[in-house]
């Protein structure tokens, strides 16, 4: 038996392929994670034993490390940056989506990233304004002309990162910019629906140029808070970058920033210093978090 160390870099059914450097192998996980309840997710570090004894090899799963994060749909583990991809154009952009991601993205201490494809066909500057007072990264690219592509490049270097967006937004011609060995189908737009076809069937994580690795997450556009994916109504007002500063300065204690007198974020967003865009998408999403009933978590 050989012992090795490696990151899961797709799964398929039951069956798990493990990048241990030199190789990437083809791994079933051991029956005791099915007693504990564990499931392997792409982006686990596991440690996998391999049976070298038969002319056909054979590994398996034996150990899953701590994990730094992860998602339940899609099931991906210890994210970095989650970058959120738009489109200038068409589909057109939601900053109620957005915001609903970037929000979950905070909640499990992964950084979002904002990225404007298709600038060739015009500018994202009225996004630029609403995303200005935050910390995330905010990118202008177009994997059609390649501009904005090395700065993206050098913000992902090293790194695990998932993309997410509506389709036809581009993620897989960005993914093919990003990863010179991508093979992920680039989709026609639907003149129907105007929406992009799902070209992409599977979670798998792709090596990118710069030593780290993208997971492309068919399906991921949005997210819904039952569930695993809950953020306790308390909690949604830290998932707000820029609403930190102005925490604890309100007149009472426990204001929820909904509508109270004297609430330093609302006071904050009348003043222009957050956005007003993201505050009301805050209170839409609190309520949304408040109407959950404890039969759908």
């Amino acid at each position: 038996m050989e012992i090795k160390q490696g990151l899961i870099v797709k799964a398929v059914s039951d069956m798990y392929y493990v990048d241990c450097g030199e190789k990437v192998y083809s791994c079933k996980a051991r029956g005791k994670f099915r007693n504990i309840s564990v499931k392997p997710l792409v982006g686990d570090k596991v440690t996998i034993e391999i049976d070298n004894s038969t002319s056909e090899i054979s590994a398996c799963i034996v150990e899953v490390a701590e994990r730094s994060n992860s998602m339940i749909r899609p099931a991906v583990a210890n994210i970095d940056i989650l970058v959120i991809v738009s489109s200038v154009s068409l589909p057109k952009p939601s900053p109620a989506v957005i915001d609903k991601i970037t929000a979950a993205a905070e909640y499990r201490d992964i950084m979002p990233a904002i990225v404007f494809n298709k600038v060739d066909e015009g500018k994202p500057d009225k996004y630029l304004e609403i995303y200005s007072k935050t910390n995330y990264p905010f990118m202008s690219v177009s994997a059609r002309t390649g501009e904005g592509i090395e700065h993206l490049k050098k913000l992902i270097s090293g790194k695990i990162v998932a993309l997410c967006g509506n389709s036809g937004v581009g993620k897989s011609s960005i993914l093919n910019c990003l990863c010179s060995s991508a093979v992920a189908a680039t989709g026609e737009i639907s003149e129907k629906l105007r929406r992009g076809k799902h070209t992409t069937r599977h979670v798998e994580l792709v090596k990118t140029d710069g030593g780290g690795y993208i997971a492309d997450t068919p399906g991921f556009s949005s997210w819904e808070f039952t569930g695993k994916n809950h953020i306790p109504c308390n909690e949604l007002q830290y998932c707000f970058s820029e609403f930190k500063e102005y925490i604890g300065k309100c007149k009472f204690t426990s204001c929820t920033h909904i509508k109270e007198q004297g609430c330093a974020v609302i006071e904050a967003a009348a003043e222009g210093k957050i956005s007003d865009v993201r505050h009301k998408d805050y209170v839409e999403m609190y309520n949304e978090l408040k109407s959950i009933n404890d039969w759908e978590l």
